[in-house]
């Protein structure tokens, strides 16, 4: 259990992992904490935004849409592996999910299959859209897989947590597939190297 990062500690730990950040417009302040409270925080997790094109990705993760008002993430990862920062605190990304799921994130645990949507996920987690259409032909550039890997592993220190707070928003929430075009395993691996 951990309270959220400081904006600014939020920033520092991805430009100390070494990766490109943009920071969009009022990123800082653009949440919807309105809605109830951000934190504490037990995890990362990943999405793929169904979309293409930077500007448009990044315009609607930050935007949103007609019935799901932005911020959609905190950070938005392109395909040349930027992370556009477009919010801080409470976004809708991750929506209900299992509090079993969430119990074994908390613990470290291998995570249990996702059958409930019972829990607010928007509190708990950060979350990073990627660019991808998720349709499994979407090439992952290796630019991005290398940025997805490091803000997970960066968010991840700054806590004190292993790989196994990093989670994909499928093994979150029933009906959900994404990230798709990789596993979570192969990403958690990743994520252990880099926090070694």
């Amino acid at each position: 259990m951990a309270p959220p990062m400081s904006a600014n500690a939020f920033l520092d730990a991805l430009r100390d992992a070494g990766v490109s950040v943009v920071e969009v417009g009022d990123w800082r302040e653009h949440n919807r904490n309105h809605k109830g409270p951000w934190g504490p925080v037990h995890g990362v997790m990943i999405h793929h935004t169904v979309t293409s094109g930077a500007d448009r990705t990044v315009r609607l993760c930050r935007d949103g849409y007609a019935g799901l008002p932005g911020p959609l993430c905190h950070g938005v990862i392109t395909k040349d592996g930027t992370v556009h920062l477009v919010g801080h605190g409470r976004a809708n990304h991750a929506g209900a999910g299992d509090d079993d799921v969430l119990r074994a994130v908390i613990a470290e645990k291998a995570l249990p299959p996702d059958n409930e949507a019972n829990t607010d996920g928007n509190r708990h987690f950060y979350g990073f859209e990627c660019e991808n259409l998720g349709d499994g032909e979407d090439p992952w550039p290796q630019a991005q897989l290398e940025a997805v890997e490091k803000v997970a592993a960066a968010v991840c220190r700054r806590h004190g947590w292993s790989e196994r707070s990093v989670i994909g928003h499928s093994e979150w929430q029933p009906g959900k597939v994404d990230p798709r075009g990789f596993t979570m395993a192969w990403l958690r691996e990743r994520v252990r190297d880099r926090l070694k």
